[in-house]
């Protein structure tokens, strides 16, 4: 695979075979006494239709059943991966499932890097960066994650600054050195900033959010850098990265296959795709 066309943030990966034997799994309930059925624990969002859309058919035709279950949040997931309801889920960042771990006394872990649809700044009004003018109103997210990020965005466009020795992942409103055009800039549910951009000079969208919402992809005019810790990953509890499933999992994930579906998926450069060695 050409890395230069799936390593860009405009833009998300050989086959080796795959056993399907695994040793038994616990006596936890609901649990695959052969081996060969994956249980996925779905959230709304991008990445678990991916992986229903480019990895479900890869695991299938190496001999496994995957069953899913849906969550109506990403905790609901998390929770039930550590209690060993479900196998696995592939809706968070290395970030999120720290904090997890930290705040639940949980030990979940991550297999891979996944494809991951970085958060943006869009408008409907505008087409360049430099029609920032006075005074123009900007949609941030309200939530701290997603609140730092888009200030990054802002700092990347060149429309504010921040004092020296801000920390990038928790930034607020109280670290803005310079905002030369005294640009209004609005904190907002994030689930409200797609339907508020006609009533918005700009607004930053985070990646699951301008994919669930349908935005077009036309109106994003500068993406994040996305660091490490905020790319996505498919996650297990860490007694069970080693089993063949999840290696499987993971090699479904670099496989020539899932790059040339992705590469179909991702003509209009939509998805980040992590470099695999």
């Amino acid at each position: 695979m050409a890395h230069s066309v799936f390593r860009t943030l405009g833009a998300l990966i050989g086959a080796a075979a795959l056993t399907v034997s695994l040793v038994a799994c616990s006596s936890e309930s609901g649990s695959d006494q052969d081996g060969t059925t994956i249980r996925v624990g779905t959230s709304p969002g991008p990445y678990s239709e991916l992986f229903k859309d480019g990895i479900d058919p890869i695991l299938t035709k190496e001999g496994y059943t995957i069953e899913y279950t849906n969550f109506s949040d990403l905790q609901q997931a998390d929770v039930a991966v550590d209690e060993g309801s479900v196998d696995l889920n592939v809706d968070q960042h290395t970030a999120y499932m720290n904090v997890f771990n930290r705040e639940r006394g949980t030990h979940l872990a991550s297999l891979v890097e996944i494809p991951t649809v970085p958060a943006s700044l869009y408008s409907e009004k505008h087409r360049s960066l430099d029609d920032v003018a006075d005074g123009q109103s900007v949609g941030i997210p309200m939530d701290a994650s997603n609140k730092s990020r888009a200030y990054n965005i802002l700092v990347k466009a060149g429309w504010i600054t921040l004092k020296q020795g801000t920390d990038p992942v928790q930034i607020t409103e109280n670290d803005i050195e310079s905002n030369p055009h005294n640009l209004d800039i609005k904190p907002m549910d994030s689930a409200t900033i797609p339907r508020s951009l006609p009533d918005l000079d700009w607004g930053v969208i985070p990646g699951s959010i301008s994919y669930s919402s349908k935005v077009d992809p036309e109106l994003s005019l500068l993406q994040e850098d996305l660091r490490d810790e905020l790319i996505l990953v498919a996650v297990t509890r860490e007694d069970k990265t080693d089993t063949d499933w999840a290696k499987a999992v993971t090699e479904a994930y670099k496989s020539d296959e899932f790059a040339s579906f992705l590469d179909k998926e991702n003509s209009n450069g939509y998805w980040f795709v992590p470099e695999y060695k």
